[in-house]
């Protein structure tokens, strides 16, 4: 398994624990509304950091934004693996003709 694929694994086996003992099981409790006001502002902080230029920060912020990524597709009951299958759907198609098909 990659890195991400374990933090994918950890995330769903924290849904349903309790809220006292995991960060993200505290996240799942309060409901994908808040999971997705998690990803907006993890995501915005990214955005600064890449802006202004530090590596080390985006690196750690772009870290940040992918588990909560995660958190929310999982709190909307989807999984990597869903998001892998769709990636795999568009691999080799350009992106001009992915965008005109939508």
């Amino acid at each position: 398994m990659t890195p991400i694929q374990r933090l994918a694994a950890t995330i769903q086996s924290r849904r349903g624990a309790d809220p006292d003992s995991s960060w993200t099981a505290r996240l799942l409790s309060k409901g994908p509304e808040k999971c997705a006001e998690k990803f907006g502002e993890e995501s915005v902080e990214a955005i600064i950091e890449a802006v202004r230029g530090d590596r080390d920060r985006l690196t750690a912020e772009a870290a940040d934004v992918v588990f909560h990524l995660l958190v929310m597709l999982a709190a909307r009951d989807l999984t990597l693996a869903d998001v892998e299958a769709e990636l795999e759907r568009r691999e080799g198609r350009s992106g001009l003709d992915e965008k005109a098909a939508r």
